[in-house]
C-alpha cells in the first residue's frame, strides 16, 4: 500500500480519513488525450495515483474514496441540502404539491411520523445531463428567505414561501449530473486499470441514475412531526407526542447552544451498535454510490421551549459535525474494524457497490456500511444528497470466474472508534451484523440480470421474509 494512502488511513482506532482524489487529477486520468499532452514526469505521477485508486477501491482497501476540488458546487450543495429537512417537516399536502411540481417522489413512507429518514428521489437521465445549459438560475442565500417571525406557530409551519423551492428541480438535476460525471470518469479509470470497459459501458447502457435527497431526522424533528399530527385532531398522535416529549425532557441535560455541540464518551460506544443507527448495515447493489459530504443542522431550542405560546422551530443553523466525522461508518474486513469515515466538507464520497464488485471479478470491493446517530444530541439532523449509479436492468451477471472465497466470510470481527470490545463482544456484534445482512451468494446466481439481482436483494433485506423487515 502506498505511503500516502497509509497516511490517509488514520491509525487512531476505528477512524478512516478517506484518500482524496483531486478533481483535476480525475479529469486528467480519464482524458483520452493523456499520453499525447503530458510529460513523462506527469505521466508517472498520474500512474501512481491510478494505482492508489485501484488499491483503495480494491480488496486490500476500504472500498471508498473522496473527490475534492470540484468547481462550482458549493452554492448548489448549500442550497439543496437544507431543503431536505424543510421538505421532511412540511405538512403532507404542501409537500405533495412541491414534490409534484418539481418531479420528485419518495421511496420512504412519509406519513410515518416515527420515520428516522425522509428521502426525495428523481431519475436522472444521462441524455438530459448532456443537454443541460450553462445559464442556470441558482438560488443564492441572501439571508432573506427565512420568515420574518423568529417564532412560528406550529399551525403555520407549512405556510412557506414557494420561492424558497423555485430552484429545487434544477439544482437537484445540476448537482446530480455533476455527480454522475464523477462516477463515469472514475469508472473509466477503473476500467483501464482492470483492462476492459465493463463498468463505464454498463453505466451508459443504463441511461439513468437515481438521485436521492436525504434528511436524517433528529429527535426534535420527529416531535415536530407528531405535534403537527396532534393539531389535526389525532388523539393517538397527541398521546404519542406527549410521551415522547416527556422522554425527551427527562433525557435532556442541557440544550445545545447553536453549533457548539459536545459529545459524551457514550457516543464512542455507540459506533459499533446496531440499535443507535440512522441507517442499518447494508451493501449498495449498484456500481458506484456518489454522496455529498453531509451537512448538519442544529435547532437551537428544545421542542418544549415556547415563546408566546408558540413552539419555536425557526431557530436552526448549519453546524460542523460534533465529532469531526461524517457518521458514515464502514466495516473493514481487512482490519476487522468498524471505521467511522472522515472527509473534507466540500468533497464527494464514492463507494463501490456490489455490481462493480461482480463485474470487476472482485478487483473492486463493495463496502458494507451504515449511518450512526450521535448519542445524546437530540436536536442534530444530517442532510446529504446521493446518486446511485447502476447497470441496465437487463445486464447479465456471470460469476463463473469470480473468486468465490471473496463471496464468503466478509466479516470476522469488529471494534469501535474509541473503546475496544472484548473477544466475546466482537463475536456478538459480528454475528448480529451477519443476521441482518444477507450474504451475496444467497442473492446472486450465475446468469441473473441486474433486475433479478436487485429484486432478490430488496426482498431479502426488506421483504416479508427479509432479514431487516422488522427493524
Amino acid at each position: 500500500m502506498p505511503s500516502d494512502l497509509k497516511e490517509k488511513e488514520m491509525e487512531e482506532a476505528g477512524t478512516l480519513e478517506l484518500y482524496e482524489l483531486h478533481y483535476s487529477d480525475l479529469m486528467s486520468l480519464s482524458s483520452d488525450r493523456l499520453s499525447s499532452s503530458s510529460s513523462s514526469e506527469e505521466l508517472e505521477r498520474l500512474e501512481s495515483i491510478s494505482r492508489t485508486i485501484t488499491e483503495t477501491l480494491g480488496p486490500s482497501g476500504p472500498g471508498l474514496l473522496s473527490i475534492t476540488g470540484v468547481p462550482n458546487i458549493s452554492n448548489l450543495r448549500h442550497y439543496l441540502l437544507p431543503l431536505a429537512r424543510k421538505l421532511a417537516l412540511l405538512n403532507n399536502d404542501d409537500r405533495k404539491r412541491v414534490l409534484k411540481e418539481h418531479s420528485l417522489g419518495s421511496d420512504v413512507p412519509l406519513k410515518n411520523l416515527n420515520r428516522s429518514v425522509s428521502s426525495f428521489a428523481m431519475q436522472l437521465k444521462y441524455a438530459q445531463g448532456l443537454e443541460l445549459t450553462q445559464s442556470k438560475e441558482i438560488h443564492e442565500d441572501d439571508g432573506n428567505h427565512k420568515s420574518k417571525q423568529d417564532h412560528l406557530d406550529i399551525d403555520s409551519f407549512g405556510e412557506f414561501q414557494d420561492s424558497e423551492y423555485k430552484n429545487l428541480r434544477n439544482t437537484f438535476k445540476e448537482l446530480g449530473f455533476c455527480m454522475m460525471e464523477l462516477g463515469l470518469r472514475l469508472a473509466r479509470i477503473c476500467d483501464r486499470a482492470i483492462g476492459d470497459q465493463e463498468l463505464e459501458q454498463s453505466l451508459l447502457e443504463s441511461c439513468a441514475a437515481k438521485g436521492r435527497l436525504i434528511h436524517y431526522h433528529s429527535t426534535l424533528d420527529n416531535l415536530i412531526l407528531k405535534e403537527v399530527g396532534t393539531r389535526k385532531g389525532s388523539t393517538k398522535g397527541l398521546a404519542s407526542y406527549k410521551r415522547d416529549q416527556e422522554q425527551f425532557t427527562s433525557n435532556r441535560q442541557k440544550p445545545a447552544e447553536g453549533p457548539k455541540l459536545d459529545i459524551s464518551g457514550s457516543e464512542a460506544k455507540s459506533y459499533g451498535s446496531l440499535s443507535n443507527l440512522w441507517q442499518q448495515w447494508h451493501y449498495d447493489y449498484g456500481i458506484f454510490t456518489v454522496l455529498t459530504s453531509p451537512l448538519f443542522i442544529s435547532s437551537c431550542h428544545s421542542p418544549t421551549t415556547k415563546v408566546k405560546d408558540h413552539l419555536c422551530m425557526s431557530c436552526e443553523q448549519e453546524c460542523p459535525s460534533p465529532s469531526g466525522h461524517t457518521y458514515l461508518q464502514i466495516f473493514d474486513p481487512n482490519k476487522n474494524n468498524v471505521l467511522t469515515v472522515k472527509s473534507a466538507p466540500e468533497s464527494f464520497i464514492v463507494q463501490v457497490g456490489e455490481s462493480a464488485d461482480i463485474l470487476s471479478k472482485g478487483r473492486l470491493r463493495s463496502t458494507l456500511h451504515s449511518v450512526c446517530r450521535p448519542a445524546n444530541i437530540e436536536n442534530l439532523s444530517r442532510e446529504t444528497f446521493v446518486v446511485f449509479l447502476q447497470p441496465a436492468w437487463s445486464k447479465t451477471f456471470s460469476i463463473s470466474d469470480y473468486p468465490m472465497d471473496q463471496l464468503r466470510g466478509r466479516c470476522s470481527g469488529v471494534c469501535n472508534e474509541e473503546t475496544h470490545f472484548t473477544e466475546q463482544e466482537l463475536n456478538k456484534l459480528t454475528q448480529d451484523i451477519h443476521k441482518i445482512v444477507p450474504p451475496l451468494p444467497s442473492r446472486l446466481k450465475d446468469g441473473m440480470t441486474f433486475a433479478e439481482f436487485s429484486r432478490e436483494t430488496t426482498k431479502q433485506y426488506y421483504g416479508g421474509s427479509g432479514l431487516q423487515s422488522k427493524r
